[in-house]
């Protein structure tokens, strides 16, 4: 079957893309697609794909908690960020949660099968476009100063915090994560106790800003 390669992306049409010219390449077969990044997490425990090539900005579950998750799981397959965002703090945030490689969405085909190519060989890949704004920090320890304020939560109370922020209610965030009510309320109170953040319109804006979801 050669490299097992899982896309998870929220837009259908850049699924389709990917797995059409992915399908031209000998070896390398698309196993599975997730358009959000629960799915992503689930179906990548189940199949153990090769690589994952993983949007950032997806719901329910973004891009970055959903890569952090499938590697503590399924540590031996790789995860290559595709997205528009040139930010360096999204760049180091998904890197600093395992990605082994970081495409931009503008980049031709023939860079995401070279990517998929080097990382499965056990290398790292950075789009050419981003090299000069996180080589620096990706050979080095990463201060935590360049880290996110998400750093403080733990990573259910970041999944409660986007799920919150897509405006879900409790009750819906205590079925979604599969928690009594009660449990989702608690966790409601600490990300706002720690963040110092009393309302859902600031938590939301909060969430926005740090990219942990969008609008």
């Amino acid at each position: 079957m050669g490299i097992k390669i899982l896309l998870a992306d929220d837009h259908k049409i850049m699924r389709e893309g990917l797995r059409s010219l992915i399908k031209e390449q000998p070896n390398m077969t698309v196993v599975a697609e997730a358009e959000d990044g629960r799915t992503a997490m689930q179906l990548a425990t189940k199949l153990l794909p090769d690589i994952i090539i993983m949007d950032i900005s997806m719901p329910e579950l973004n891009g970055i908690e959903a890569t952090r998750q499938i590697l503590a799981t399924s540590p031996k397959s790789k995860v290559i960020a595709l997205s528009m965002h040139t930010g360096r703090r999204m760049i180091l945030e998904i890197l600093n949660a395992g990605a082994s490689g970081y495409l931009l969405k503008d980049c031709a085909f023939d860079e995401v099968i070279h990517a998929i190519g080097v990382v499965a060989s056990n290398s790292k890949y950075l789009s050419p476009k981003i090299t000069d704004v996180v080589v620096k920090d990706y050979v080095s320890r990463i201060s935590k100063d360049e880290l996110s304020t998400l750093s403080i939560l733990t990573a259910r109370e970041r999944e409660v915090l986007q799920l919150l922020a897509e405006g879900k209610k409790t009750k819906d965030i205590a079925s979604v994560l599969q928690v009594s009510i009660k449990t989702a309320e608690f966790h409601r109170q600490q990300i706002m106790e720690k963040l110092n953040i009393h309302s859902i319109a600031e938590l939301t804006k909060f969430a926005i800003r740090e990219g942990l979801t969008e609008l």
